[in-house]
């Protein structure tokens, strides 16, 4: 299918109200896996983004869009990328390198989030307020109403390029609003192809603008104070900036994770070494949620790791397009590079290697370290490569007391059959979301997802990212 929103095959100029806008400066975008260029994008200037912030005001000014025309314009679009699948499901392997296997989650996880975005669509609604359980106010009558807060500006990273961008331009057309949205540099066309989606479902255009370009553009989509909200999905870095720079206006931040994994001695082994093994390198390792810190209670310690090891190796390593891939390559050799480094330093400094280890290019091959320690950058950063570490816990009071040992506090996993144990770490782990007996990659696009500490603030899922995108306004009647 011809992307409408490229002058040709591979140039995608910036998209804003309805118009293909090209600049002086383009850059690349390349294949990760074969390194060809794939297309090329417009680099945006801060009169663009000007223009994006204008267009997506007027058109929230001037839309009559009502909650069942955008439950039924998301529920269209669903249906449209369920069509579209293959396509897209191709697409991600080639600009973001991520394995068949992998595209075709994403892919059922973007199906997913526009329906439950059309969902809440119409179940947006307000509260009676008792103003006259107060003396003084008997004749009078209250209400809550959420309102839309209008422009939302919305900064995708590179490795759930359709997927992020969903959830945050879905909730955001569901609750009323109008988006400028800028999507990494590196993995952009997945936006083009959601908006595509979206206008071919019957969404007005200009309701969602495309900035594409650099760190420039972000700062003048903060810069521009008729933007009314902000939501990022990146680095801790910039997430802290965008806080910094956004002053009153409120921003939804999800940002990094070291994720810690518990295994207790009373688990299931087997059950834990498998579904910690199928999700440790998942899209590489580079995700939020990404398995990083194995703590294994110490008289399981080896045969767990055995077990796990077994199913490691197992993983195949190599073309992103290839369906029997199971990791592909990362972002850039840049990205690359910097894991192998971390990995050779912790080696440098007592590390032992268990399995991996090995780059070629773009790919870091899965790498499991055991003998780290909490200070070395593979523990107490975040990794975001294929970088696994396995270390031993006493007491299970000493593993909550590890894992919470972190800046980040996003998501966690517990292995374990003992309730008792289970409970004690929903209440003693510092984290956003605590996953009992599965990995804390796990994510249902239905549940509120956010961290806490420098994981982020606020939460995303349809549900509570219309909360965040909207306004409570207090109504009362003096009857």
């Amino acid at each position: 299918m011809e992307n409408n929103m490229a002058t040709n095959t591979d140039m995608y100029p910036l998209y804003i109200g309805g118009k293909r806008i090209e600049t002086n400066k383009t850059m690349p975008v390349f294949h990760k896996y074969t390194g060809e260029q794939i297309a090329s994008i417009a680099w945006a200037e801060q009169c663009h983004v000007e223009e994006a912030v204008s267009c997506a005001l007027q058109t929230f000014k001037d839309s009559t869009l009502t909650p069942y025309k955008r439950y039924e314009i998301l529920l269209k679009a669903s249906s449209i990328a369920e069509k579209r699948r293959e396509e897209l499901e191709r697409s991600l392997s080639r600009e973001v390198g991520k394995p068949r296997k992998d595209a075709k989650g994403e892919l059922d996880r973007v199906i997913n989030t526009l329906r439950l975005s059309a969902e809440e669509a119409k179940r947006i609604s307000g509260e009676m307020v008792p103003l006259h359980a107060t003396e003084g106010s008997e004749s009078r009558m209250g209400f809550a109403i959420r309102v839309p807060r209008g422009v939302i500006g919305a900064i995708t990273p590179f490795n759930y390029p359709l997927l992020l961008s969903t959830h945050k331009v879905a909730p955001a057309i569901a609750a009323g609003n109008t988006v400028v949205l800028k999507p990494a540099p590196n993995t952009p066309l997945a936006s083009f192809q959601l908006v595509e989606i979206l206008e071919e479902a019957g969404l007005p255009q200009g309701h969602v603008n495309i900035i594409t370009g650099g760190a420039d553009a972000g700062e003048w989509m903060l810069d521009d104070p008729r933007i009314a909200m902000y939501t990022f999905t990146g680095s801790e870095a910039v997430g802290a900036r965008i806080k910094e720079r956004s002053g009153l206006r409120p921003v939804t931040l999800e940002l990094g994770n070291n994720s810690p994994n518990i295994v207790h001695s009373d688990a299931d082994l087997e059950k834990a070494a498998e579904a910690i093994a199928a999700r440790s390198f998942h899209n590489a390792g580079q995700a939020c949620i990404a398995v990083q810190r194995i703590l294994v209670q110490k008289d399981v310690l080896q045969d767990f790791t055995d077990k796990y090891l077994a199913h490691v190796r197992q993983l195949v390593v190599g073309d992103p397009e290839d369906m029997a891939t199971d990791v592909g390559p990362m972002i850039s050799e840049k990205e690359a590079i910097r894991a192998e480094e971390w990995v050779h330093e912790a080696l440098g400094e007592g590390a032992e290697l268990l399995y991996g280890g090995k780059r070629e290019g773009a790919i870091m091959y899965p790498t499991v370290l055991a003998k780290t320690g909490p200070e070395m950058k593979v523990n107490c950063l975040e990794v975001f490569a294929p970088v696994v570490t396995i270390s031993p816990y006493e007491t299970i009071e000493e593993a909550f007391m590890i894992a919470n040992d972190s800046a980040y506090g996003l998501q966690a996993g517990l292995f374990t059959s003992d309730l008792h144990i289970a409970m004690q770490g929903v209440r003693k782990l510092e984290y956003g979301g605590v996953i009992i007996n599965d990995v804390s990659t796990y994510r249902n696009d239905v549940m509120p997802y956010g961290g806490i500490k420098n994981s982020g603030l606020g939460k995303e899922g349809p549900r509570y990212a219309v909360e965040e995108m909207t306004e409570l306004r207090m109504v009362v009647l003096n009857l």
